[in-house]
């Protein structure tokens, strides 16, 4: 098994501990658990560059990377909203729109088509992880200004997520769209 799927790997493992910590009640919890989701994310980063640039890219790592990714966001965002942080709505089209961009590239590999990932995608993960980060410390530090830097994170990752995933869709409508 090589590095990026160790990572990917690593990745995964560390969902549940998030979680468990995410759900603790002590002083320090939204920080650990913050520290473990940033640790997670920071993984995903790594296991596609190290994948890439060694020449590594394997059929498991493909398999669970964007499981490992999937697994990451959902969790976040379902201690988010139990924790009263996030509206149940917001989670429903971030996970709403993994679930149908998997199902597209699953019915697109199936007919050997690959839809390349657009840089929309980047800005959604890159605005979604910062989101979900500052939303775990309750907007710490920004609050002391009165700054809501999660809510408005939030909105931009909730405005790439709808517009990375009409990207997909328009970039496979020959897959769905009826031929004539």
């Amino acid at each position: 098994m090589n590095l990026p799927t160790k990572l990917t790997l690593t990745r995964i493992v560390l969902v549940p501990v998030f979680m468990a910590i995410a759900w603790l009640h002590w002083p320090y919890a939204d920080y650990a658990a913050s520290a473990v989701f940033i640790v997670a994310a920071l993984t995903d980063t790594l296991d596609g560059y190290l994948a890439r640039r060694r020449q590594e890219i394997t059929r498991l790592g493909k398999l669970l990377d964007p499981l490992a990714d999937k697994l990451l966001v959902s969790s976040a965002l379902l201690v988010l909203v139990e924790g009263g942080r996030l509206g149940a709505w917001v989670a429903m089209i971030i996970i709403g729109r993994e679930f149908a961009v998997t199902g597209l590239r699953a019915v697109a590999a199936a007919d050997g088509v690959i839809i390349a990932a657009s840089p929309f995608g980047k800005l959604k993960t890159v605005f979604q992880t910062v989101a979900i980060t500052a939303l775990l410390l309750r907007d710490y530090p920004f609050r002391l200004w009165n700054i809501p830097f999660g809510s408005i994170t939030m909105g931009l990752a909730v405005i790439f997520t709808l517009v990375s995933g009409l990207d997909y869709f328009l970039k496979g409508r020959e897959l769905w769209l009826p031929s004539n």
